[in-house]
């Protein structure tokens, strides 16, 4: 945002991102692909469209063991630590060419390593980090983030882990996430460049506000954000299940803008029970989630809270959950599995994946947006649930039955008329009638908020 504000053509470049947050691009040639939300979210930065190169490859963790690997937007295989040796050589060269286009079409790109460039144990088939640098000739900052502690020891640490050819690209550092006096801060770093030559650029504060888009759900606290006072005289509050697997838990981030709602990510089954709504998000291992849901006993926490007539939103994996009975080949090869029983749906995996941008109605004539990524489908229904949402073909999407409601759109809360209509509809059923939904939320306005303030503090 800070180059993009100076005239310069920038754009981003993350040659591989490890996160089961995606999101939708569509190529110019109109096919539909997934890179890491985070490129997304820098490629809105830049002012340029999202591009299948700013990410070239994908790894979407299944399990602690395997992930799916998508290449270009397009999953195309399953990496282990057996075989990557074997696919290295493809996406290494997937990566490095899709980093030399970009570079002959922009003034500026940023390339963003993944995880830390001292992983010394993965150095000889590095591609992301020192390997990229290696190849490409790129000058190198280090980013240590302060929050975590320990962030000098870290720095000299990784200068100190690296092979000479290797230290010779580091540039330098930047602190992120500072909280206090500069002051005191500056000893520090006139030390750190004394012992490895290198200078501080920059000490990036702390910020109570930059939350949105986070990369990892983990990065989240017990509450999303900081929620502003209700319009009305009573809260929305919102639990949203941190499964072991979660996939694109930004959905519920638009939830978080709108004053009087209260949206935290939980395990506890107490703060289940005691929301207005609960949201069974995304998921990269739907059975296998499901599975911990009745491990844990929050199954049961779940029917009960449907049986009471409070309403539970289930999105992608979530959705397939509240079904009958989940037929899954491939995701998790386990067959036909029971679900919770709580949409009188029937869900099928299918081995290519459905990757699209979808647009539609809901609630009669309000307008929805949305992004799909998921392997499984509704294969049967009986009786057929009332749809939640009307696509713009025609066709019917997800299930609004009484208090129940779930779809495979991502993303559908950032339609700001939709969002407010459904916290409206939440608030009738949940007996919250004291609630009353603002009516000038705007969804891009606050990511766009949020990119202007890294760029002030950047240009600071």
């Amino acid at each position: 945002r800070w180059l993009r504000r100076r005239g310069v053509a920038v754009a981003p470049f993350k040659a591989q991102n490890m996160s089961n947050n995606s999101a939708v691009v569509v190529g110019p040639d109109g096919r539909a692909g997934e890179i890491g939300r985070a490129q997304a979210m820098q490629a809105a930065a830049c002012g340029v469209p999202p591009d299948l190169r700013f990410n070239p490859v994908l790894l979407k963790p299944g399990s602690d063991r395997s992930s799916q690997v998508v290449l270009l937007g397009e999953a195309v295989d399953t990496i282990t630590a057996g075989n990557f040796r074997s696919l290295r050589p493809r996406l290494s060269a997937t990566a490095f060419a899709a980093l030399a286009e970009l570079r002959a079409e922009y003034d500026v790109v940023v390339c963003e390593g993944a995880g830390s460039p001292t992983e010394i144990n993965l150095r000889d088939s590095d591609y992301a980090n020192m390997g990229l640098a290696r190849h490409a000739g790129l000058p190198t900052i280090v980013v240590g983030d302060i929050d975590r502690g320990g962030v000098f020891a870290s720095l000299f640490g990784t200068v100190a882990l690296l092979d000479a050819a290797d230290q010779a690209l580091v540039a330098g550092f930047v602190i992120n996430k500072f909280r206090g006096d500069r002051e005191l801060l500056e000893p520090g770093l006139d030390m750190l460049a004394r012992l490895t030559g290198r200078p501080s650029y920059g000490v990036l504060p702390w910020h109570v506000d930059l939350w949105l888009d986070a990369e990892d759900s983990l990065a989240y606290g017990r509450v999303l954000g900081r929620p502003a006072p209700p319009r009305g005289t009573e809260w929305l509050d919102v639990a949203v299940v941190r499964l072991p697997r979660i996939s694109n838990a930004t959905d519920v981030e638009a939830l978080a803008t709108e004053p009087g709602v209260r949206v935290r990510l939980t395990v506890e089954p107490a703060e289940i029970a005691a929301a207005d709504l609960v949201v069974l998000p995304g998921s990269k291992s739907t059975v296998a989630d499901l599975e911990w849901l009745r491990r844990t006993g929050l199954a049961d926490v779940l029917r009960a809270h449907a049986a009471a007539g409070r309403p539970l939103l289930g999105i992608c994996g979530g959705y397939q959950m509240l079904a009958r009975s989940i037929d899954d080949p491939v995701e998790s090869g386990r067959g036909r599995v029971a679900g919770l029983g709580l949409l009188p749906i029937q869900v099928t995996f299918a081995a290519r994946k459905t990757v699209a941008r979808s647009a539609g109605t809901a609630f009669g004539s309000v307008p929805v947006t949305g992004y799909e990524i998921h392997h499984g489908y509704v294969s049967g229904a009986d009786p057929a649930p009332p749809e939640l949402i009307r696509r713009s073909d025609g066709r019917g999407e997800g299930a609004a039955a009484d208090n129940i409601f779930g779809t495979h759109w991502h993303g559908t809360f950032a339609a700001d008329a939709f969002r407010r209509r459904f916290l409206t509809e939440v608030a009738r059923l949940a007996g919250r009638h004291g609630f009353q939904v603002a009516p000038d939320t705007s969804f891009a306005a606050a990511r766009e908020r949020t990119l202007d303030l890294l760029g002030d503090l950047v240009e600071e």
